[in-house]
């Protein structure tokens, strides 16, 4: 065994934003989409931080044709004195050091959603040059930062100006973002969006010069319009939406409710702007305040519906649209993302302001009331009922191989880490997988026609389709709050459908099915699609797949150049024998999976719901927003 030197010299210091750039993934999650994205809200958090504490109104974010990103906002501008513990300018600190900014100072900030200082100075180490301008005491100071934020320009005075505010244009490096620096407009729509609907009053304004789109968005009633929109082509079940916006020991609570038709619930939080997908001490909030104000209401004032028990929280919040947000001068979070919110006096702050209002509410709004306590009522006789199939599926244990569904070609293999389930379009497919397949860690599940659209009915439908129930048995987990992964049979669980539309209907199926019942499964990277090629061209003995028409292109150009060739286009998994399904969508060595994750569980919810949901012209006008970013869809 080589000697190993371990000594003083073994130990990196690293300085400045070195760190940052050795490990990126620490400070924005990771080099993906993702993270690229982040750069994005880091630098709006900024400005948004701003219009909290009362001193903007107006944000204004651009894509140029270039790539970079432009955040403009009214503000009172970053300062640009000169600090006197390091004789820098504040401006320069904010954006070369990682713990440098005025969030840790409860005089300039009192509620931030940014990192606390550590945004600008990462958006700095992950670019490839950072340009600000602060329009600030009647002048407008410029100052470049380049190379990873290790090289900068003096700050000078570039003007004068009566205005007041901070422009910063940034370009990610592309040595960081290996994936791409290409940022997608749908994304940081949404989000922007999100924002606005967050902050009542504030304007904010997106354009994209690469397509020449541009948005304003502005909402005076903020969430309480935000749950309008959402519930806007839905059946109400109280047309009076509930809103209160108020003050409990210097945490500040908004909520909106109101409940619609459907069944699914449409629970979204958020702390100082941020989404915590995962809930948390509010969450806990709000939940006991409506447990508690529901059933003394329905116990002392409504009648003819009442209930067979108390209501439970699955009982009430079904058909619910509710937005939760509240503003803490500290929270704190569970584990190292801001995903789940662990204040104690959140629950206590949440619980006090709704409950109160919400009693008030009833009290006064009694038809509205009596709406959704009939609303709970019908939701408590379906979830008992979907409880007993539940329970006659849970009997059937997935652990036990004589349990699992007939049609089911079980692997060798019981170890998760390893083991695949394909859920595979059709018998024909079913068949070709099932002879090609590894036997060994390879599972096949083949799926005959549609599977049930879970968005459209109540629970006990659910469990009464027999493709619902082969899925869930296979899987072995259970579902929604019973999911039990410790009981996963299958580490990659593979959607592998036709490359046509019927194929991507199925597709979407399957993954609202997995959203709104094993959601875990997807949090946790479970969930995967397989990408099975769209052509076979052929010369003689020669023989090669492209998975798009990018790569068709590429090999009539390239291998097939000079060669008489022929062309299959495969529009079905049938069209493949075993072997070249193996060879091109099931064989780890050579396949292209997609593995679906869940980014941004709002934005998750709404688009599930607008495109599974009851309404036609949602699907319409998404379809029609989005086409021009749509590729290999046949008709």
């Amino acid at each position: 065994m080589a000697e190993q030197n371990y000594g003083a010299e073994s130990i990196k210091v690293l300085k400045g934003l070195e760190a940052v750039r050795k490990r990126p993934g620490m400070y924005i999650g990771s080099t993906s989409k993702a993270g690229l994205h982040h750069l994005v809200w880091e630098i709006m958090d900024n400005s948004v931080d701003e219009a909290m504490a009362g001193f903007a109104n107006k944000i204004i974010l651009t894509i140029t044709k270039e790539g970079e990103i432009i955040v403009q906002d009214n503000g009172r501008g970053i300062p640009v004195g000169i600090q006197a513990d390091s004789g820098k300018s504040a401006l320069e600190l904010v954006f070369t050091q990682l713990h440098a900014g005025g969030k840790f100072d409860s005089d300039s900030y009192k509620i931030s959603g940014g990192l606390h200082g550590v945004g600008a100075s990462v958006v700095n180490a992950l670019s490839l040059y950072v340009d600000v301008q602060v329009k600030r005491e009647g002048k407008i100071h410029h100052q470049v930062f380049s190379g990873g934020g290790t090289q900068q320009t003096e700050i000078e005075i570039i003007g004068e100006t009566n205005e007041t505010g901070t422009i910063v244009r940034f370009k990610p490096d592309p040595e960081i973002f290996l994936e791409g620096t290409e940022f997608d407009y749908e994304t940081i729509r949404n989000k922007v969006k999100q924002l606005s609907y967050l902050n009542k009053g504030l304007v904010i304004e997106l354009n994209d010069l690469r397509i020449d789109k541009h948005v304003e968005y502005h909402f005076p009633n903020g969430i309480l319009d935000y749950v309008k929109e959402k519930n806007e082509t839905k059946v109400k079940i109280n047309p009076s939406i509930f809103y209160v916006d108020d003050k409990h020991d210097d945490i500040e609570v908004e909520v909106a409710l109101q409940y619609n038709a459907e069944y699914q619930e449409n629970l979204i939080t958020f702390v100082n702007n941020i989404n915590t997908h995962e809930g948390g001490t509010h969450e806990d909030g709000l939940r006991q305040s409506l447990v508690r104000v529901i059933n003394r209401y329905a116990e002392k004032v409504a009648t003819g519906n009442k209930p067979a028990a108390k209501y439970s929280w699955d009982d009430i919040k079904e058909g619910m649209v509710c937005i939760v947000s509240i503003r803490h001068t500290d929270p704190q979070y569970e584990g190292q993302t801001k995903t789940k919110l662990a204040n104690p006096d959140a629950k206590k702050a949440v619980d006090a302001v709704v409950g109160d209002a919400f009693e008030e509410f009833l009290l006064k709004s009694p038809e509205d009331a009596k709406a959704i306590i009939d609303k709970n009522a019908n939701a408590q006789k379906a979830r008992i009922a979907a409880q007993r199939a539940r329970e006659e599926t849970r009997r059937k244990s997935a652990l036990d191989t004589f349990s699992l569904p007939g049609k089911l070609a079980d692997c060798e293999s019981k170890d998760p880490e390893i083991a695949e389930l394909y859920l595979v379009e059709g018998d024909s497919a079913g068949g070709s997988a099932k002879t090609g397949r590894n036997r060994r860690f390879q599972a096949i599940l083949p799926l005959r026609g549609k599977v049930l659209n879970v968005e459209r009915v109540a629970e006990v439908r659910a469990f009464a389709n027999n493709e619902i129930k082969s899925i869930v048995t296979a899987i072995g987990t259970g579902i929604k709050e019973d999911i039990d992964l410790s009981k996963l049979r299958y580490g990659k669980i593979v959607i592998m459908t036709d490359a046509d539309v019927d194929g991507a209907h199925i597709r979407t199926l399957l993954l609202t099915f997995f959203y709104r019942y094993m959601k875990q499964l997807v949090v946790d990277g479970h969930v995967y699609i397989a990408q099975p090629p769209l052509y076979k061209i052929e010369a003689g003995k020669k023989v090669a797949y492209a998975y798009s028409d990018v790569e068709l292109e590429e090999l009539k150009a390239g291998d097939f150049k000079d060669s008489r060739f022929t062309i299959q286009r495969y529009k079905g998994l049938g069209e493949m024998d075993p072997i070249q399904l193996w060879e091109t969508t099931m064989d780890p060595e050579k396949r292209t999976m997609l593995q679906i994750k869940l980014e941004d569980a709002a934005i998750a919810n709404e688009v599930f719901s607008d495109l599974m949901g009851e309404d036609p012209e949602l699907r319409r006008n998404y379809i029609q927003e989005n086409a021009e970013f749509v590729e290999n869809i046949d008709f």
